[in-house]
């Protein structure tokens, strides 16, 4: 037998495996690294956060991921080697937090590596009939692998394209078989720059399971403050945003985009959200000159309304009409006290974070991997039944260091 093929049959034997997830997301902020030690697998799933950092992207890393993220144009040799370079950068920064942590690389049984998006195209927007929905990652498992020694899972959204999904969100899997309760409807909401949230029946039955997208959650937010205010990656606390009005001529006319009456569940990236989209909704209200206090505000309440609506939708037309859950928050959108507090009067419901849960919101994508890369080597593919937009499948794909 290969002795790569001999060493995953023995870590998926064992009692309790240490995996370290790795995590990029669309705002570009850096890498979460999540090492965790998970025993068991499906339902069973138990998972204990031993160390956890999140290295914050350089501008110098930004900028070469910008020049081809989200974009229809770009520069392919650029994009092929960018490719290597992620992959190459996320194994480094994985060598360093083991150094840092005082932990032997052997000690590591695999990374879940999610990678960095750089393309979500989903038929929706793209409108080509004879394509697929399509998504995209870099940062070559490859590179990760040989780099750190370690075996890598990788590419995980490709499966869920491939078996009729639209590669998004993820979260569903790992938010049902860990947060699940007995008695407790709950949404798990995730608000990074695009927010989306899984709906957790109280009756367990993982059938009843929902999950989508809604639109932007700190997206357009940071994009703008950032437009205005080049100093700042994201308005902090809200600062901005509070001390500025809603402008609702501006929100209704962001609200008319398409996305928002699409049928759920459905997915979106920076393709549709992106400066354009707020600048072609300025031009057609003639509010170009508007402040950047009002804007922040106005794009911060579009977050909020949008998500809101998706909730209230969703929970409204479940099979069993359920009249109280809970929601628990991860995502940078979770310490926007602005963007809370309007969640909180326009939902009217419980608020909690993913902390209260055990699990830190900063890490709970990159758990999410690393339970992903769990159940493909020691566990199996859950039963989702024919629920749309949750295939029934495991997800990853294996490197070997040598």
């Amino acid at each position: 037998m290969n002795k790569n093929i001999s060493a995953l049959y023995d870590i998926a034997q064992k009692e309790t495996r240490k995996i370290i997830g790795l995590m990029s997301g669309t705002s570009l902020d850096g890498l979460d690294i999540a090492l965790c030690s998970i025993s068991g697998s499906g339902e069973n799933t138990a998972v204990k956060i031993l160390e956890f950092e999140t290295i914050n992207y350089t501008e110098d890393i930004k900028t070469e991921i910008r020049k081809v993220f989200a974009k229809k144009t770009i520069d392919f040799e650029h994009f092929a080697l960018l490719n290597e370079w992620i992959g190459i950068l996320h194994a480094t920064m994985v060598n360093d937090c083991l150094t840092k942590w005082n932990i032997p690389t052997q000690d590591v049984d695999l990374i879940a590596s999610h990678g960095q998006t750089v393309l979500h195209a989903p038929k929706f927007l793209h409108q080509q009939e004879k394509f697929p929905n399509a998504t995209l990652q870099i940062g070559d498992g490859d590179h990760i692998a040989v780099k750190t020694e370690i075996i890598t899972l990788s590419d995980f959204r490709q499966k869920h394209v491939a078996a009729g999904g639209e590669g998004a969100p993820l979260a569903v899997y790992g938010d049902y078989l860990l947060f699940s309760k007995k008695g407790e409807n709950r949404i798990m909401l995730n608000m990074g720059g695009i927010a989306n949230f899984t709906y957790l029946p109280a009756s367990l039955n993982a059938e009843e399971v929902f999950v989508t997208d809604t639109g932007t959650a700190n997206t357009l937010i940071d994009i703008y403050t950032k437009h205005y205010f080049p100093e700042k990656s994201y308005d902090k606390d809200a600062e901005i945003a509070q001390s500025g009005i809603v402008n609702q001529l501006l929100l209704m006319e962001l609200k008319k985009d398409a996305f928002f009456a699409k049928s759920f569940p459905k997915t979106i990236g920076q393709e549709l959200f992106n400066f354009e989209f707020v600048q072609n909704a300025l031009s057609k209200t003639g509010l170009r000159n508007i402040s950047a206090p009002d804007l922040l505000a106005t794009l911060t309440r579009l977050s909020a309304e949008t998500i809101a609506e998706a909730i209230e939708f969703v929970v409204k037309n479940t099979e069993t009409q359920i009249a109280t859950f809970s929601v628990y928050m991860s995502g940078g959108g979770a310490n926007n006290p602005l963007l809370v507090r309007w969640l909180q009067e326009l939902l009217r419901c419980d608020f909690q974070k993913t902390d209260d849960l055990g699990i830190a919101g900063d890490a709970k994508e990159a758990v999410l991997f690393a339970i992903l890369a769990n159940e493909t080597v020691a566990g199996g593919a859950y039963n989702f039944g024919l629920k749309k937009g949750i295939p029934s499948v495991t997800m990853g794909k294996i490197s070997f260091p040598s």
